[in-house]
Parts: structure tokens; C-alpha cells; sequence
């Protein structure tokens, strides 16, 4: 107990003695030794790359798990070294969701056996996405971790020490100094000259020797830095391989869901479901994105209420045929008409929209105001 007593009332002189050497440089009373510019470099270059690492890092684990609730238990969970619980990633619970609404509208369905085909392929993207996870999780994140929790743990404890050292050889040198200063007044202190020199050739022993080791350290950072890169090339290569992993699958599911469509629907892929009729069919976004959905076509001969001038494009001809069920309709895209038989249309708007007899059921007849032409139904969202 006496001994603790001891080192516990030096270890607290000694922290008091840097504290006053420390104030006094902050005020510019005393004297700081400063490093050389080599090894001052070498910490700047340390706390730039821990500031990013960090700031990479965390950004990371945010992309890979955006939920700051399940960040925080996989947090506990490897505090306490223990094996985080498997997820059900989003896309395997959205494709589980469809599969078994499936089998409440009935598999044999055209709804239920589209939400078979989706949910599988969702699925598919959900185990995708638990790989990539895993797999940056492994080879990114882990690197990266152990760099702040041990590599840079290691350097700021060897920078304190320096520091320390700094500190006390900065001590030491005042004490010298105040002992020449007393030993020129009186040659009584000549012994403490000499003790005071003695220290500070010991303080300055372990400073040199403090600072070497912190330099060692310190040009690891290099290593670190190529370490890092090869990480950065395997998450990158993860990512890659994810997309395409994704977009592959949904090539796939696009054709599966147009061959259904197809074999459910042969009329709407029929460009000769009405012989009298040649199909020219304008190419909207909803062609592309909607599988099942034709393109509408442009009728060119023999449609009742619609006549060819020789000398120029089709006409509408109001007075040949009654319309009939007017209705409101939305624009869902932009259209340009391709003659003066069309009504050009702009996304968003609304329009009157009717019918005539024997006309090409993709086509109806548009109004807005005095202006009035033909307009491809999948252009269109028909309001009650």
C-alpha cells in the first residue's frame, strides 16, 4: 500500500509538471522542442488517412445496411463477439410476399401465376444482394475496421507516449537552464547543474528513441494505403458482379413475362389481326417497359370514318360515322403525331376520346378544344 501511495503521488507530479510545460508553451512562456519535418509530415498524413477511412467507412456501412437499428445491433453483436443472425434481405421477403398471394388468387391465374414468375426472380435478387453484402462486408468493411481499431489504436498510443516525451525533455531543458542561471549567481549550485544535465540526457535518450519507433510506425502507413487498394479493387468488383447479376436477371424476367403475355394475349401481338389493316407502330416508353403491351398501329386503308385524299394524308371524316362513348382520358407520355390525321398529345393532360364504328380498336378518335385527330390507346389512361 505504501509503495502504490508513492507511485501514485509521482505518477500525479509528473502529469502536473507536463501540464504546467504544456500551458506554458500554449501561452508562449516556455519552449517547445518541435519535430522534424519529416516525421511532422508523416502525422499529418496519418490523421488524413484515419479522418477518411472513417468517413469511408461509416459511409459503407450505410450503403450496405441503411437501417440505423440493424447497424446498431451488428454493432453489439460483434462487441460481444458474437455471430450476427442471418437477414432476410428485402427482395427474398417482397418475392416470399408474392408467392404466397399466389397461392391465395390461384397459381393458375393470369395474376397469380405473373406473381409466381416475379416473386421467384425477386427472390433471386434477394440472394444477390445478401452475396454482395457478405462479400464487401468481408473484404472491405473488415480491412478498414481493423485498421481504426488496431493499426491506428497502436500509433495514437506511441503519439501520446511521444508527446510525453516531448514534455519531459522540454522539462528538462529549463531545469538546465534555471540551473546555469543560478550557478552564475552562486557556485553553491554547480551539483545541481550537473544533475539537471544528467536528466535531460536521459530524457533525451528516450525521446529520440520514442520518436523512432513512432516513425517506424507511422511509414506503415504506406503499407496501409496499398492494403486499402486491394480492397477497394475486391468491393468494386463485388459491386460489379451484383449489378450484373441483377440486370441478368431481369433481362430474364422480362422475357418470361413477354413470352406469357404473348401466349395469353396472341391478338395483342398479331400485326394482322385485322386483315384490312397494315400496322405502322410509333415506339412510346410504355412499348419497352410494359411486356405484354403492343405498340398501337396506324390503320392505312379501308377503316370506316377515315378516307385518304390522293394528294395528301389520312383525314377523319366526321360526318361518314356516329361516335360513340365519349370519355375523359389521361396522357400518360408525350406523342407526335406522324400526319395530320393524328392529334398530337402531351403527357398529363386530359382529352376527350370516343370511338367509331369499325375503327382499329389500338386507335381513338381525340379531342381537345376545335383540335380533333386519331391517338394510340396505350398513350392513354381512360378515366370513368
Amino acid at each position: 500500500m505504501d509503495f502504490n501511495l508513492k507511485k501514485l503521488t509521482s505518477d500525479a507530479g509528473v502529469f502536473f509538471t507536463r501540464a504546467v510545460q504544456f500551458t506554458e508553451e500554449r501561452l508562449g512562456s516556455a519552449e517547445k522542442t518541435e519535430l522534424d519535418a519529416h516525421l511532422e509530415n508523416l502525422i499529418a498524413r496519418a490523421d488524413c488517412t484515419k479522418n477518411w477511412t472513417e468517413k469511408i467507412f461509416r459511409q459503407t456501412e450505410v450503403l450496405l445496411q441503411p437501417n440505423p437499428s440493424a447497424r446498431i445491433e451488428e454493432f453489439f453483436y460483434e462487441k460481444l463477439d458474437k455471430k450476427i443472425p442471418s437477414r432476410t434481405t428485402n427482395g427474398e421477403l417482397l418475392g416470399q410476399y408474392m408467392l404466397d398471394a399466389a397461392k391465395d388468387f390461384g397459381p393458375g391465374t393470369p395474376y397469380g401465376s405473373t406473381l409466381i414468375t416475379v416473386g421467384e426472380y425477386q427472390s433471386r435478387l434477394g440472394g444477390a444482394e445478401r452475396e454482395f453484402l457478405q462479400t464487401s462486408a468481408i473484404n472491405f468493411l473488415t480491412p478498414l475496421r481493423n485498421f481504426l481499431e488496431g493499426d491506428w489504436r497502436t500509433i495514437s498510443k506511441e503519439r501520446r507516449l511521444l508527446e510525453n516525451r516531448r514534455l519531459d525533455l522540454d522539462i528538462c531543458k529549463a531545469r538546465v537552464k534555471k540551473a546555469k542561471q543560478a550557478e552564475a549567481k552562486a557556485a553553491l549550485w554547480s551539483e545541481e547543474v550537473d544533475k539537471a544535465e544528467q536528466e535531460l540526457r536521459v530524457a533525451q535518450t528516450e525521446f529520440d528513441r520514442q520518436a523512432e519507433v513512432t516513425r517506424l510506425l507511422l511509414e506503415g502507413i504506406s503499407s496501409t494505403h496499398v492494403n486499402h487498394l486491394r480492397c477497394l479493387h475486391e468491393f468494386v468488383e463485388a459491386q460489379a458482379t451484383y449489378y450484373a447479376q441483377c440486370h441478368q436477371y431481369m433481362q430474364d424476367l422480362q422475357k418470361e413475362l413477354s413470352s406469357a403475355n404473348s401466349d395469353t394475349y396472341p391478338n395483342s401481338f398479331a400485326s394482322n389481326a385485322n386483315p384490312s389493316t397494315s400496322a405502322t407502330c410509333p415506339s412510346p416508353v410504355s412499348s419497352a417497359t410494359l411486356p405484354g403491351v403492343s405498340p398501337p398501329c396506324l390503320a392505312s386503308t379501308s377503316t370506316p370514318g377515315i378516307a385518304r385524299d390522293p394528294s395528301g394524308p389520312l383525314k377523319i371524316l366526321d360526318v361518314q360515322q356516329p361516335s360513340t362513348g365519349h370519355r375523359k382520358a389521361k396522357v400518360l407520355y408525350d406523342y407526335d403525331a406522324h400526319d395530320t390525321s393524328e392529334l398530337s398529345l402531351l403527357a398529363d393532360e386530359l382529352i376527350t376520346v370516343y370511338t367509331v364504328p369499325g375503327m382499329d380498336p389500338d386507335w381513338l378518335v381525340g379531342e381537345r378544344g376545335n383540335q380533333k385527330g386519331k391517338v394510340p390507346v396505350t398513350y392513354l389512361e381512360l378515366l370513368s
